[in-house]
């Protein structure tokens, strides 16, 4: 299997797996602390780590104070340096230690960064603490001081300054920056301009101590500073076995991703630690093209960015192995698991539909809603919308003109819970049989249904949702009310909708950008925070309960019970719409999204059932056909609808422009490739 092709290696799909260690350590014993570095090397390099962070001034422990300009200390550290050089010759990862290093008759604060023997570069300390507890600048000098690029320690010629980026030349995107401890509490720390200057691996070698309240804020500052840059951000403080003379140390660790921290070490441990994550490179890389500010804050900062050097090394991961994501991936990534942040997202999603909405009445002058009610999952979140706008306005929910139009494969089911809705929400309640108006169609067109022969085709279904588009429409003329869409961002992604019909023309669309997964739990927090009364909350666990269903074509020809399932045209939807948001808010390629899905919906994940590879697969080369090979001509004319979630939408004016007789091959060559068998999961 080569290298290039092995679907079950993460490094295959643009992530990097980084390790932080935090070791036991001794003070001012440079031989033990390298003992330490090489053991908790080694378990990175046996968990297929690329890079691993240590803390400041490791090897001869951060709390020397003035032992610091002690040469015996100071030769110590750096024949631990050569130690550790010549011990790493076949470990895979790359390693950022901290030691003091001499220079120009200064002392200066340094992290060295080794590879497999090669002493790749030294970067100091820019920013020297010398308040509250600190005293840095009695022993050391700032990386500004410095007037050399170069420099020879432990016996090897290496980059020196604080403006070095190391890239790693066999996995494209990889590219590290070190700064130390005090350089990201500055109001703009050198890793910001690193950022801009391409790093995407932001290191900080750290001894920070333990006071009340102070993990707290380094998580949110370790977190924020990945956030702002665009990055991923490793910071490893000092732990156990430092001096306790005036100070205590918890050995905190945080490795955070764009906002969002995936590892923490324990605090206050005796023993060593490491922790793991993988890093999606390539997501933090589509970000940056994506936000273009980005960009215009690197040229804007150019001055800054034209010392900047980069120093090349070959990584040498093995890529042709099976390596699997060791990370959790959300199932549901519009639908937060955790209960509490989910009530907290269907409040604010519940909250920007009724606002847009309430405007557009406003704004328009007008006071009456028009919808049709299916008894199905959208159109009862719609009406449930529109109920909570008539009580913020002040206007009654009779104002609601809400129809339920039965045709020839309605469900008694779901008829009879559109009828139930409506009673409840207390809006004005119609009902209209649109047979009548379709056989008239049909014999209009020709249609081989009006002399009784019972052809379910295209145009049967698309007669019946025209007549009720159509009645809608002109209900809402003759009224003067708006149409108000139901149709939702899964089915628009797939365009399982009819063209210009009620699931995809409306005058207003309030569900256009909410996806069929948050729908569900949408109108389950409804019901169980009783937003538009307690007497609705049966009938909607019950329509939660259906089926969802198009309920066009009967079961034979005298109407019953629908065959139609929409999933089983279409696929999963909670597998479709996991394919969506990774689609178009990371531009993610079909094989990264099966990887990633094949990792999240492993079956006894959570104890939960999932998919195969196969299902996977199958479901995701619909989703490429349907998505990118000829539905965009039905969402370039969609209705204005209000975006709720950064997870995109695809309103022709906002987040989603396409053109509308592009291409799939790209994107179905590239899921070709995706495997038929699990594999490594």
């Amino acid at each position: 299997m080569s290298a290039e092709r092995n679907f079950w290696n993460l490094y295959n799909h643009d992530f990097v797996r980084v390790a932080i260690a935090v070791p036991r350590c001794k003070v001012a014993d440079p031989a033990f602390n390298a003992d330490q570095t090489l053991q908790l090397a080694q378990q990175a390099h046996d968990r297929s780590a690329a890079v691993v962070l240590f803390p400041e001034l490791g090897l001869s422990a951060y709390s020397c104070d003035d032992l610091f300009h002690q040469s015996a200390l100071l030769d110590g550290c750096e024949q631990a340096l050569a130690r550790l050089l010549e011990a790493i010759q076949d470990l895979s990862p790359v390693l950022v230690v901290g030691l003091p290093v001499r220079l120009q008759a200064r002392l200066f604060n340094c992290a060295a960064v080794l590879h497999r023997g090669r002493l790749l570069g030294v970067v100091p300390k820019t920013y020297l603490p010398n308040y509250g507890e600190f005293y840095e600048a009695r022993q050391f000098a700032s990386g500004d001081d410095a007037s050399v690029t170069q420099l020879r320690l432990a016996g090897q010629d290496a980059p020196f300054g604080a403006q070095l980026i190391f890239r790693a030349d066999d996995l494209p995107g990889v590219a590290l920056h070190v700064e130390i401890c005090e350089d990201v509490w500055t109001p703009i720390p050198p890793s910001s301009f690193a950022a801009l200057a391409g790093a995407t691996l932001l290191l900080n070698l750290s001894a920070s101590n333990a006071t009340v309240g102070k993990a707290n804020y380094r998580r949110e500052l370790v977190a924020q500073q990945s956030a702002r840059c665009l990055a991923a951000y490793l910071y490893a403080s000092a732990g156990h076995g430092e001096s306790s003379t005036d100070m205590a140390w918890d050995g905190q660790a945080l490795i955070a991703e764009n906002g969002a921290i995936l590892a923490e070490s324990a605090r206050f441990e005796m023993a060593s630690q490491l922790i793991c994550a993988d890093v999606d490179v390539g997501k933090l890389l589509h970000d940056r093209m994506r936000q273009t500010s980005f960009g215009q804050s690197a040229r804007r900062h150019a001055a800054q960015l034209t010392g900047w050097r980069s120093v090349g090394f070959e990584l040498g991961i093995h890529r042709d192995t099976i390596l699997p994501l060791n990370r959790d991936w959300a199932r549901f990534p519009y639908v937060p698991a955790d209960p509490a942040q989910r009530d907290e997202r269907c409040e604010e999603v519940y909250n920007i539909q009724v606002q847009a909405l309430s405007q557009r009445l406003q704004s328009s002058g007008i006071s009456r809603l028009v919808i049709g009610v299916s008894g199905g999952l959208d159109s009862t979140h719609a009406l449930l919308v529109c109920a909570r706008v008539m009580d913020r306005l002040g206007l009654p929910r009779r104002n609601i003109l809400a129809f339920t139009m039965p045709g020839y494969a309605t469900g008694s089911r779901t008829l009879a819970q559109a009828r139930e809705l409506m009673q409840v929400v207390g809006c004005s309640a119609h009902e209209i049989d649109i047979r009548p108006s379709c056989e008239q169609m049909f014999k209009d067109i020709g249609h081989p249904f009006a002399n009784g022969q019972p052809l379910y085709d295209i145009t049967f279904e698309n007669v019946q949702a025209g007549e009720r588009t159509s009645h809608l429409f002109r209900l809402a003329n003759f009224h003067g009310g708006m149409v108000v869409g139901t149709g939702d961002l899964s089915e628009l992604a797939l365009g399982w909708c009819t063209y210009g019909v009620g699931d995809h023309m409306a005058h207003y669309n309030v569900n256009a950008s909410v996806p069929k997964t948050l729908i569900r739990y949408l109108v389950r927090w409804v019901a169980e925070t009783n937003q538009v009364g307690e007497a609705a909350r049966d009938v909607l666990e019950r329509v939660l309960d259906t089926e969802v269903s198009p309920e066009l074509v009967p079961q034979d020809a005298s109407g019953g019970d629908t065959l139609q399932r929409s999933e089983a045209s279409v696929g999963a939807y909670e597998l479709q719409d996991f394919n969506l948001y990774h689609t178009i808010r990371f531009g993610f390629s079909p094989r990264k999204i099966a990887f990633l899905a094949a990792h999240a919906w492993r079956a006894g994940q959570g104890g939960a059932s999932g998919y195969d590879i196969a299902q996977i697969k199958a479901t995701l080369r619909i989703f490429v056909q349907r998505f990118f090979g000829g539905s965009q001509f039905k969402r370039s004319c969609a209705p204005n609808s209000p975006k709720v979630g950064s997870g995109g939408s695809l309103s022709p004016r906002g987040d989603w422009r396409a053109p509308s007789d592009s291409e799939a091959t790209p994107w179905l060559d590239d899921a070709a490739l995706i495997p038929d068998q699990q594999a490594g999961v």
